[in-house]
């Protein structure tokens, strides 16, 4: 396989934003990320999902070359991640959004046109007018809504191809959590910035991201494209007299199985026809990553455009 040319444009049709390849950490109490493969497209916006410990900031850690891996390698459009070319092309923000307390938000913007060459006043000064952020106040001052939205007028004033979050928004309420989601939704697609966003809220992403990263035990399990995710998955129930796995189920992969009773409940990826007397539906994107988040063991699922050429990976 071969990477995208570095000097395409980040919303570019067939552009790969981030692309791993047999990547891995060990520290000295064991593996933390092994053997992760992937393929993130260009312009899409992407939910990073597991349970803590499973290798989500250790990915983003590897990302932003704050972690230098073990095995493999991983390159942000084309380039490799440690090659100074690579570093003006993305932005990260961490979930504690470390700002200087004592510089007001003026001030904090002007470090920002400072550090970075290509900055963006008019796009880092919107985000913080559209708030009613004054200008003039100490972040020290501001609300957690506040906060969040001058970490982000940092993050877009960089005009980066490929924006990184690690629970960016996980210390915010309810209603200022819809607010920064639509505005990272609002700046990211008026960009074409690629989005990476690791989070526990599940249909938070359900309704923000048409890609998914599902991260479990240190490897991908589920990654792709949500409108071929969710269709390759079906919830089926039916009756399992005996206490065990009906027979019927074998040809299908089964991705978890619960008894309640005298009846099963199973998500499945079919493989032909389902037996009849089992009453099916279609799974919501919640149901799915539970159950693959529930079960580690559960063979990984990869869309063609996640797929990296290399053996033991399922395609949709």
């Amino acid at each position: 396989m071969t990477f995208a040319d570095p000097d395409d444009a980040a919303g570019t049709p067939g552009v790969t934003a981030l692309e791993a390849r047999g990547l891995g950490k060990r520290y000295r109490r064991g593996w933390a990320l092994r053997d992760c493969s992937f393929r993130l497209p260009a312009g899409r916006i992407c939910g990073l999902v597991g349970p803590n410990g499973a290798g989500k900031s250790t990915l983003l850690g590897l990302a932003t070359r704050l972690v230098t891996p073990t095995e493999g390698e991983l390159r942000i459009f084309g380039v490799p991640v440690d090659d100074p070319a690579a570093m003006p092309r993305f932005a990260f923000l961490s979930q504690d959004k470390p700002l200087f307390k004592r510089f007001t938000v003026a001030e904090t913007l002007r470090m920002g046109s400072e550090l970075n060459p290509g900055w963006d006043t008019a796009a880092a000064e919107r985000i913080v007018r559209s708030g009613n952020v004054p200008p003039h106040a100490k972040i020290g001052t501001l609300s957690g809504g506040q906060r969040t939205r001058v970490a982000f007028a940092l993050a877009f004033g960089k005009r980066p191809d490929l924006l990184l979050l690690d629970e960016p928004m996980a210390d915010l309420d309810p209603l200022a959590r819809d607010e920064m989601g639509s505005l990272l939704m609002s700046e990211a697609v008026e960009r074409g910035t690629t989005v990476v966003m690791s989070s526990h809220m599940l249909s938070e992403l359900e309704d923000m991201c048409d890609y998914l990263l599902v991260v479990a035990d240190g490897r991908i399990r589920m990654a792709g494209d949500t409108e071929e995710l969710v269709p390759a998955h079906t919830l089926v129930t039916g009756l399992a007299p005996d206490g065990t796995q009906p027979a019927d189920l074998a040809p299908h992969t089964v991705v978890e199985f619960r008894l309640q009773g005298r009846q099963f409940r199973a998500l499945l990826r079919p493989h032909g026809p389902l037996a009849p007397d089992w009453e099916v539906s279609e799974p919501s994107l919640e149901e799915i990553l539970l159950a693959h988040l529930r079960t580690p063991g559960a063979e990984p699922l990869y869309t063609h455009e996640a797929r990296v050429q290399t053996e033991g990976i399922a395609a949709a």
